[in-house]
This record gives C-alpha cells, structure tokens and sequence, in this order.
C-alpha cells in the first residue's frame, strides 16, 4: 500500500506518519514510499490503540518539561491582546520563553509554530495555564508597531554622532486607486512593472532606488486599492517622506483621504504629485480645490504650504521637478536623514514569500548599518537564519547594502512577516519540528471556538498565496466582510500551490479552496474532482473580495415580511370542490385584494390557509373591494369553509438582507 493512501485512511499528514511509526515499532524508514499490505493491516488495526500509547507518552514528557522549567518565574499579569495574534507576539507580551508558551499550547492539543495566529479564545486558555490574565483589545493593536518604531529609535540613539553620515531619503507613494502611483514610479525608473501586475493593480510593495543629480532616491510603492491597508500603513512607518497622487480627472477619492490621514499618523512630509494633466478632462485647479475644502491641504500657490507638482506618468512631464521636490524636501529632514553604515544592520521586512527553490525569501529595507553575506539575522532575539546571498532591486547578486538599500534576502530558516525588525546579532534557536516547513510556518491555525449562541452562517475558506504581504491583506478584507448574519470562517492560510493536503483539510471541514497566485498541483486536480472541492484562483484581489461577498450575500437569508389587507366575513357558500370553494361575503376592514394569501378564521383560530385567486363584485372581475363592499371569491386550499367564518387577507414579501 502507497503510504500517501495510508496516511489518508488514517487521517494523518504522510510525514508525521512517517515520523509517528518508528515510536510504534513499525520501521518502515523515513524514505520509504510503500508499505506491505501486511503491515498496513496491522498499523491500522492497531493505531486506536497505538495513538493513545503516543498521547500517554507525549503527557509524561510534557510533565518532565514542566519539572524542567520549574525555574521560569511566571508573574501574574494582565495583557491586552487583538482577536489574533501570532505566538511568538503572545510570548513577547508575556515576556515568557517561546518554548514555554509553545509547550502549553501542545498540552492543549494545539501543536501549531512561532509564527501561526491563534485567536484570542485559545490565548486566553493557555494563558490561564500560565496564570495570566488575558484580556481582548476594543481595536486593532498598534503596540507591536509601535515597539518597533521605539526599537529603531533606541538603536540610532545610542549610535555615536561622528560614526553616523547621510543616508538616502525613503520615499512612499500613496494614493486612490487607478491614479498612476505605478506609472509614476514607472516613468521614474523608466521601465514598465504595470504591465506585470494583474489588472493594472499593484499587488506587493516593492522597493526600488534610482539616481537624481547624483543622488540615491529610494522608493517604495505601496498597492492603492483598499484591501491593502494594513500593507499601506506598514509603508508610511519606513518612509522619511511621502508623494501623495491624486488624478486630475478625478480628484479627491475616499482612498486620497485614507492615504493622507496614514501620512499625518507616520508624521512624515509630503509632496503632492498631480497626476493625468495630459487627460481631456484634467482640472487642476479643481483637485487643488477639492484638496483644500476635503483635507485641509494647501498648495504653495495659494499662500499654503503644500508643495504641488502637477505630473503626467504617461508622457513623462513633471517628474524631474517631482525629483527635485523631494530632494529639497530631504535636505529639510537632513537631520534625521542620517545612519551608521559601520554598526551592524537592522532593517524592515517589505515583503516576505517561500520560493520553491529558495526556501523563505524576505526583502528588506536596511535602515542603519550594512548587512553582509554571512551576517545572522534575528527578530525579538529568535535566529531567523544566516545571508546566503543578496540581491539588489535589479536581482543582481551584491556583497552588502547600506542603510536606506532595499535588499532581498536568501538563507533564512523562518519566514518572518511583514513589518518584522530584523537585526544583524545573536540569538537562541527554535527546535521546533513545525518550523522545519516553511509552509507551516505561516500556516494559520484559526479554529476558534464559536459562541453557543452564534447563529451566523459559516463560509469555510482555505487561503493560499504567494506571498505573506497578500495573505494578510485578503485575510484582513474578509474580515471585514462579517457580520451577524454570516461570517467568513478562514480555517487555514499558507503559502505556496494548492496541494493534496489542502484538499483534506476542506474535505474534513467542509471548506473551499481559495488561491491567489497560486496553481494547483497535477496530482491534486485529481483529488479535486474526486472529492468535488470548490476551488477558484485569482489574480486580483479585489475579484476574489467581490466573489466572496457575492457568495456571504447569497448566504443570508430573506426576511418574510406580512402585510395585512383587510378581513371578510363568509355570508355564503356557493360551491364546494376538492381543493377550492367559491363563496360570498362583506368586507369587515380594509381591503380585499386579488390573488393574495388567505387565512380562515373560526371562533378567532386558524382553521386553514389557502389563496384567494379570483375576485368579484357585480358579477364584474375585479382587483380589489373595498370596506362593508359584498362580494364573490375562489379560495383555493382545504374546503373547510362555513358561512360565518372571517377570512383575514395578506401578502408576503421577501425582503434580501444586504450586507
């Protein structure tokens, strides 16, 4: 028997099988692709038995570990923590060991790594174990990214003033939506990333450098369209100053003022880039208007401050005068344009993906000092890995970069996440099997526990995608997207193509599959048919946001919603059918209305409901009959009908609930 097919019976992942069988005395070897039928019989014969041998041993040595760490003082504390959170985040606030909080997470049956989210149910249990007192942010917690900002400032603080020289200035551009922040860059640096990006969308942040009057200029361009806010925000917080764009033909648009309020909160200065002047319907002064009256923002022309550079991507006009803005800008900001290219180099995470031959690949934007081939790399004192390699914005190999450099990364060991500080320096190593995959390392395990009383309906999701910085930002716009009614549910978030196991993931929990620049393995379109799981691949990710609210909207359900029309009293009954009467009555109140619902009253009980699919007065066909009017009817339903019955008439309407 195939050990894939074993482990599927078994419902277990082949590896930790493999891993699994030699402690139950079965030897198979850690390469081995068959199993005898023989032994196969016999494993899962005996694994019931088998597995609760593994979880008696697992309890005895998590009891020796905890004789071991006897010695960690656990301080009572209270700690403030999001809805999710990542574990080795959870251990920083509790300021207890990594191995510590890892190890009561596996008590609980919770065998998840450093980097995966737990929600705030599971943190709340274990930390109860650990005698804390876990309780919920109102909003979304900023304090990690505020302890990195404070971080950064301690290390350049402490920096000696006569070691430290000027760096580049690190320019965001930000903005709407379709108002040319790639085309912007583009023109800067003369190639062509839209035509790359699906959609003319921006999908990553990426970091880019170019040469202005003999100087560096480093960029860095934020996506635009909303479901990249978290990723925009994170930007602005590496940036020493700000292009915000703004089309002329458009204006000022709700992302134009989302951009600028995360531009006033990084407390960084701006130019602004008006940009399409050479559109027909270009109005410049209208957009300096709208800018003036919506943000309070004004230009240098009409007695403000703003500095305003109109600009045409397409044709390349204005961006010289743009470059020559922002290099004047710098020089304003040249105190604290400055770094140690000699100390050892601390940067941010721009972006984060797994390649399929490279393993975890971070670029990051080297904000003091030079990181070098060979230098080790740490986050919140846990080795992320060694530099095997460094490439520039090109992809051209480089021995080091100096501060303001934004470099990509090889050799790391763990994926970190974007906006994580990564510091050249010692640390202590994670012996963790899970974060032996890389793919794990970010796999999310949200099994949150629902309220009893939690009536939403549910749409399961399995996220992959090719990078940390999408997966983020799909997650985060779902999220949005939940309300009483029904509730997106995402059970796992990865990396990388859609494979076997993600299919047995959604089979056991009813899930579909979600990928976005992703593919589907050869052997796991198979399994996909087989066991008919939904999966759909996108592009863009507003297509897979709009698809996935068009299927929550589906989910909610109609409210029926009765309108009463008036009553009749039966005076008479002139015929008597199977399966309809005709009958002759007054209006008591209101009004009686054709081909409406009927329901017969007798002594004030519900004796039966039908239809009234017929009308009359003076033996004439009509719509409607007024209050203490006689008239004729057909009700259709059981022929229980007597005279002296009251008929109450209504309708009912399904009113879609929108989201």
């Amino acid at each position: 028997m195939n050990v894939t097919e074993l482990a599927r019976i078994l419902r277990i992942n082949p590896q930790d099988l493999k891993d699994l069988l030699p402690q139950m005395g079965f030897n198979i070897g850690q390469k081995a692709i068959k199993v005898d039928n023989h032994t196969a019989r016999r494993i899962i014969k005996e694994w019931p038995a088998l597995m609760h041998q593994i979880e008696l041993k697992r309890a005895a040595e998590d009891k020796e570990r905890e004789a071991e760490a006897a010695d960690v003082e656990i301080i009572k504390k209270e700690i403030n923590i999001p809805p999710f959170i990542t574990v080795r985040d959870f251990a920083s606030r509790t300021e207890l060991p990594i191995s510590k909080v890892l190890g009561e997470l596996m008590k609980n049956g919770i065998f998840v790594s450093m980097n995966e989210r737990i929600d705030f149910d599971t943190a709340a249990i274990i930390g109860a174990d650990l005698n804390l007192d876990v309780k919920a942010l109102p909003a979304k917690d900023e304090m990690a990214d505020v302890k990195e900002e404070k971080r950064l400032d301690q290390i350049l603080r402490k920096e000696n003033k006569k070691e430290m020289s000027g760096r580049s200035p690190v320019i965001v551009v930000m903005g709407h939506v379709d108002h040319g922040k790639t085309k912007l860059l583009d023109a800067i640096r003369t190639t062509n990333v839209v035509e790359g990006e699906a959609g003319g969308i921006t999908q990553h942040i990426g970091a880019y450098q170019v040469r202005h009057h003999d100087q560096s200029i480093t960029f860095i361009d934020t996506p635009g369209h909303e479901a990249f806010t978290a990723m925009r925000s994170r930007g602005a917080k590496v940036a020493d100053i700000a292009i915000l764009v703004v089309a002329a033909d458009e204006g000022v648009k709700p992302q134009t003022v989302e951009a600028f309020r995360i531009i006033e909160a990084a407390k960084i200065p701006y130019v602004l880039a008006i940009n399409k002047i050479d559109k027909p319907g270009a109005d410049i002064n209208k957009t300096k208007q709208e800018l003036s009256t919506q943000l309070n923002i004004n230009p240098e022309d009409w007695g403000g401050k703003a500095i305003c550079v109109p600009v045409s991507a397409k044709e390349g006009k204005g961006i010289n005068e743009l470059l020559d803005m922002l290099l004047l800008v710098a020089e304003t900001e040249a105190d604290n344009l400055k770094a140690n290219p000699g100390a050892g180099a601390v940067g941010t995470v721009i972006e984060a993906k797994v390649d399929k031959g490279a393993g975890p690949v971070a670029t990051i934007l080297v904000q003091n000092g030079t990181l070098r081939v060979g230098d080790q790399l740490c986050f919140n004192n846990v080795i992320y890995g060694k530099v095997k390699a460094l490439k520039n914005y090109k992809g051209e190999i480089i021995a080091a970069a100096g501060p303001s450099t934004p470099v990509r990364i090889l050799g790391l060991k763990i994926l970190p996440e974007v906006g994580d500080m990564l510091e050249v320096g010692e640390g202590e190593k994670i012996k963790i099997k899970k974060i032996a995959s890389a793919n794990s390392a970010i796999n999310k395990a949200v099994t949150a526990k629902e309220d009893a009383d939690d009536q939403a309906a549910k749409l399961n999701l399995i996220i992959k995608s090719d990078v940390l910085g999408s997966a983020e930002a799909i997650e985060e716009s779902l999220m949005k997207l939940n309300n009483n009614k029904v509730r997106v549910k995402i059970l796992s978030k990865g990396l990388g193509n859609i494979s076997e196991g993600d299919v047995k993931r959604a089979e056991d929990s009813g899930a579909q599959i979600v990928g976005f620049n992703v593919k589907i393995q050869p052997q796991t379109e198979i399994l996909l048919r087989e066991k008919q799981i939904s999966v759909n691949l996108y592009t863009i990710i507003y297509d897979l946001i709009k698809d996935i609210k068009g299927q929550m909207q589906e989910m909610v359900k109609a409210d029926l919603v009765r309108k009463d029309l008036g009553r009749l009293k039966v005076l008479v009954v002139f015929r008597t059918e199977k399966g309809f009467q005709i009958l002759g009555g007054k209006v008591l109140d209101g009004q009686i209305v054709n081909d409406t619902l009927v329901e017969v009253l007798r002594d004030k009980d519900i004796i039966a409901k039908g239809k009234l699919v017929r009308l009359q007065s003076g033996k004439q066909n009509v719509k409607t009959v007024a209050q203490d009017q006689e008239c004729g009817l057909q009700y259709e339903g059981s022929p229980v009908v007597q005279a002296g019955d009251v008929l109450n008439v209504y309708t009912e309407e399904e009113i879609i609930n929108k989201m």
